[in-house]
């Protein structure tokens, strides 16, 4: 009895795992819905003319990519990406499909996170997979479906706007990153010099460092999929893939000037402390030479010689006493003209 409820639970575990990473799965005919599907229809939904099928996943779990593959004749070694995730931004042709992978990146309570969306492209079928930090699509689907005439292009359409939504998360992130680059920056020049304020020069460069490599990448892909030998994207898609592309340039270089900023600000800072340095330092000789010049004068008078004029004299201690007093203030004055003091 034990082991039949235990066999159902897992069963309904699974089952719930499974409708949890399946976020939609729809086919599309002349650019409008027709309906939501089950996996075990994709093969004969594949077979109707003038209609592609649209599948989101989150997550999926291995049995559900499995299940994808047979039905969609996807290639092992993309799925086992797929499954992995953690995949550097790339596309590759396997046979008649493309699987694109792009990283995903938000600011979530002043932090980044990043996440990774993977791609199958076919001649009738996009599948999108989401990991880690990443926003839905729903959106973007929506927005899809609100322009039928534009969806009508095929999958090559749903997986441009799926691609500009995500280049343009990054514009938010790079102006949260100048924002704090501009806060480091006042802090360099209206206030005292501190340990976290180098700490945070070198975070920042760190995020900087992390965003450019995620978005470099995405150029020389968006420059693939312009190209004329990639069958899998229509002539009329490809100038939808341009915009995507000078997203991608003005991203990058926007990350090149502020890392250039950043730059010369940690330059600036550490000049400012090397300064400040200095002028301690000069401070400090300036007091040793006036605490110099009494100690000398004691230090003689300390000597155990028995004949010194200035010991009998009346006025010895007095004119001693005078001209010690006189030399110091002297380099005071001096010294405080010249700024070492």
């Amino acid at each position: 009895m034990l082991i039949k409820l235990d066999e159902e639970v897992r069963k309904t575990l699974h089952r719930m795992e499974r409708s949890e990473s399946i976020v939609n799965c729809s086919a599309y005919k002349d650019g409008s819905k027709v309906s939501d599907i089950e996996i075990k229809d994709i093969r004969d939904e594949l077979q109707k003319p003038n209609q592609f099928i649209w599948i989101g996943l989150h997550e999926p779990g291995a049995e559900t990519l499995d299940k994808f593959q047979r039905e969609l004749g996807l290639h092992e070694l993309a799925i086992e990406d797929a499954h992995r995730a953690h995949q550097r931004p790339k596309l590759e042709a396997y046979g008649d499909s493309l699987f694109i992978v792009f990283r995903t990146v938000q600011m979530v309570d002043h932090r980044m996170e990043f996440g990774e969306t993977h791609f199958f492209l076919g001649t009738n079928f996009l599948v999108t997979i989401r990991h880690g930090s990443s926003k839905t699509y729903t959106q973007v689907r929506t927005r899809c479906e609100s322009t039928p005439h534009l969806l009508r292009k095929g999958p090559g359409f749903a997986l441009y706007a799926v691609m500009d939504a995500i280049v343009d998360q990054y514009f938010p992130v790079i102006d949260a990153l100048e924002t704090e680059l501009s806060a480091l920056e006042e802090h360099v020049f209206h206030e005292k010099y501190r340990r976290e304020t180098t700490a945070k020069f070198y975070e920042l460069k760190r995020q900087l460092l992390d965003v450019k490599r995620a978005v470099s990448p995405l150029i020389d892909i968006c420059n693939r999929l312009m190209r004329f030998d990639l069958k899998l994207i229509d002539e009329e898609t490809r100038p939808y893939f341009r915009d995507v592309y000078d997203h991608a340039i003005r991203i990058n270089e926007m990350i090149d000037n502020q890392r250039e900023l950043l730059s010369t600000a940690m330059e600036t800072n550490l000049s400012l402390i090397s300064i400040s340095q200095s002028e301690v330092s000069k401070r400090f000789a300036g007091w040793a030479a006036l605490i110099g010049i009494p100690t000398m004068i004691v230090g003689i008078y300390g000597m155990n010689f028995k004949f010194m004029p200035e010991l009998n004299s009346r006025w010895g201690y007095p004119l001693v006493m005078t001209a010690t007093i006189s030399l110091c203030v002297f380099l005071y004055v001096r010294f405080k003209k010249s700024g070492w003091l």
